[in-house]
């Protein structure tokens, strides 16, 4: 009898059998609001009656139409729509189904365009498993443990992690620029580096927003030593934070790449990368392609995801309801020492634990994150110490539910706290 491989470690011991909206339900009929959104990418809830009837169309006229053999309707509707989102001047797109593989299409892209081999990347990144990416990966050992040696040529440079440097955000940032300037002096010279990857918020690596000012001025040391700035959306693109893309929340800073994947297709597997037309045509033959990317029915999904989040007015939402839940894990987080940091944007929050000496307690994190499941709120933990409980729920989530998910979390506090401080 076969199983499922045993390196596969499930969040919960939930069994779904069908989806709606911001609730997933098991075979008992159990309702359980998930503020994990599949990691992300339900960003218009589970099965969303739109993108659940253009899935229903599409698979009965095209499932595969492999796209540099044959074009297909969906992918060249999805390719003009994605123009109308897209930050100014970057207008040349190539899909792919995962995150990872976007990642990679981007790496090689920006070695092939400048002629450059090394990469730098930020502290706590996460930008994929395959062995490129997860070389571009610190938000933890165990994503690349024991596959060395992985892809030379990646620096990393510090984050502006202020609660974890115990510095305000300004302080933050002014320390990770002189360590940035400091990479570019003694490990990657601006002559070797082709590259700067970037999330806005991270991910994996603890659900840290980078703070103002920070983007516009690794834009500037990237025009001045020709570096390509690549902007990893993945998880905080199509409306997440509160604008469409993440970046967005420092002004005029434009990428020369954006990555983008997870709610672009509302579970479909669909990634993509854009860039100008110009530096795209310097990608070399042959390195772009794949087997299912830009798939039909994965491409129809995405335009009614895109049709969705214009109509139900979602990044607002996103905006708004994620205002509300910062407001109430703060509130919750009142009083209670061992919630160390709460910190978000949009409908990215998330909640660090620590034990009294400062140090990560991952233990009450994991805990707090099973007992929510267990009354019906289903979370997920990230950052490098696994400490960071997360709350990622659909675009589509309401005020009411915002509530309900803030009721049942507080409870899981209590139960993590006292079984870790009896009285």
């Amino acid at each position: 009898m076969s199983q499922l491989s045993p390196v596969l470690k499930q969040a919960t011991s939930v069994v779904a059998t069908r989806g709606e909206g911001v609730h997933l339900f098991d075979a008992e009929g159990r309702r359980y609001l998930d503020f994990t959104a599949g990691v992300g990418v339900t960003s218009t809830g589970h099965c969303h009656p739109r993108v659940v009837e253009a899935v229903r169309e599409q698979a009965g006229r095209l499932i595969h139409g492999q796209y540099t053999t044959v074009l297909h309707d969906p992918l060249l509707q999805l390719t003009e729509r994605l123009g109308e989102v897209l930050p100014p001047g970057l207008d040349s797109l190539f899909f792919a189904t995962a995150g990872t593989e976007a990642v990679e299409a981007a790496l090689r892209l920006a070695r092939h365009a400048t002629g450059r081999q090394n990469v730098i990347v930020f502290e706590g990144s996460f930008h994929g498993r395959t062995m490129g990416a997860a070389a571009l990966t610190t938000a933890g050992t165990r994503f690349r443990a024991g596959i060395g040696p992985v892809m030379p040529g990646v620096a990393v440079a510090p984050y502006p992690s202020a609660f974890r440097l115990g510095l305000d955000e300004a302080e933050a940032v002014d320390h990770a620029l002189r360590g940035l300037d400091r990479v570019l002096a003694t490990v990657s010279a601006p002559a070797d580096t082709a590259a700067m990857f970037i999330e806005p918020v991270l991910g994996e690596g603890g659900y840290v927003p980078a703070p103002a000012g920070f983007l516009a001025a690794l834009r500037e040391r990237a025009d001045r030593h020709g570096i390509l700035l690549v902007v990893d959306e993945i998880q905080t693109g199509c409306g997440r934070t509160g604008r469409f893309w993440a970046h967005q929340h420092h002004g005029t800073v434009v990428p020369d790449v954006l990555i983008t994947a997870k709610g672009l297709a509302s579970g479909f597997p669909l990634s993509a990368i854009a860039a100008p037309t110009e530096l795209m045509r310097r990608a070399w033959p042959g390195s772009q392609g794949g087997t299912y990317g830009g798939n039909p029915v994965a491409c129809a999904a995405a335009l009614a995801t895109l049709d969705v989040i214009r109509d139900e007015r979602l990044v607002e939402n996103a905006a708004g309801q994620g205002a509300r839940l910062l407001d109430g894990v703060r509130t919750v987080a009142t009083g209670v020492p061992a919630l160390a940091d709460v910190r978000g944007l949009g409908l990215m929050v998330g909640n660090e634990f620590r034990h009294p000496d400062g140090s990560p307690d991952p233990d009450t994190a994991r805990y707090a994150q099973q007992a929510a499941a267990e009354s019906g709120l289903l979370l997920l933990t990230c950052g490098i110490d696994l400490n960071v409980v997360r709350m990622v729920p659909a675009l589509v989530v309401s005020a009411e539910q915002i509530d309900e998910a803030l009721a049942l979390w507080s409870k899981a506090v209590d139960l993590a706290t006292a079984r870790t401080n009896p009285q």
